[in-house]
C-alpha cells in the first residue's frame, strides 16, 4: 500500500534512511523528529511510504515547489528514495516511484526532478526505467564551505 507517512512512521523511515546514508550521525537531541513533524505539517512537502504486510519497505520524499513560469505550474523534486535492501530488484522501487510521480502529476507539476550521487550503473538504469532522462538538464551542486 502506497500512502503518505505519518509521525508514527518516523522510526521505520529512519531505518530506511540509514540504509541510504549509513554514515549519518544518530541524533540524540530529537531534532530529526522535529524536522519530520515540520515536513509532515508543511503544504507541498510529502514523505511517502510503501507497505507490504504492514511493514514499511520503501520511502520517497516529494517536494512540490510553487513556480512563476510554465503558466505558474509547480514542479517536483524527489529526494531520499530508499527501498529495503533485501527487496531491491523486485519492482518495489519502480512501484513507489510510479506512485510518487503520480502524486506529482496530480499536484499539477509540469516536471519532476531528482539527483543521485550514485555512480552505480544499476542506479542510473533504475531511474531511466522509471521515466527519468539523464540528458534533459544539467545539475550543479553547491555546499557550504
Amino acid at each position: 500500500m502506497f500512502r503518505e507517512a505519518g509521525c508514527g512512521d518516523f522510526e521505520d523511515i529512519l531505518r530506511l534512511y540509514r540504509q541510504l546514508q549509513p554514515t549519518d550521525p544518530v541524533l540524540e537531541d530529537g531534532s530529526d523528529a522535529a524536522t519530520c513533524e515540520q515536513i509532515l505539517g508543511s503544504p507541498g512537502l510529502h514523505i511517502f511510504v510503501l507497505e507490504f504486510d504492514g511493514k514499511i519497505v520503501a520511502t520517497t520524499y516529494l517536494n512540490v515547489v510553487p513556480n512563476l513560469t510554465r503558466a505558474a505550474s509547480p514542479y517536483a523534486v524527489i529526494e531520499n528514495v530508499v527501498v529495503e535492501e533485501s527487496l531491491r530488484g523486485r519492482g518495489v522501487g519502480k512501484q513507489i516511484m510510479a506512485d510518487t510521480l503520480q502524486a506529482a502529476w496530480q499536484a499539477g507539476c509540469y516536471k519532476a526532478m531528482l539527483m543521485t550521487g550514485s555512480r552505480k550503473p544499476a542506479t542510473h538504469a533504475f531511474y531511466r526505467a522509471c521515466g527519468f532522462l539523464s540528458d534533459a538538464k544539467t545539475a550543479y551542486l553547491a555546499r557550504p564551505s
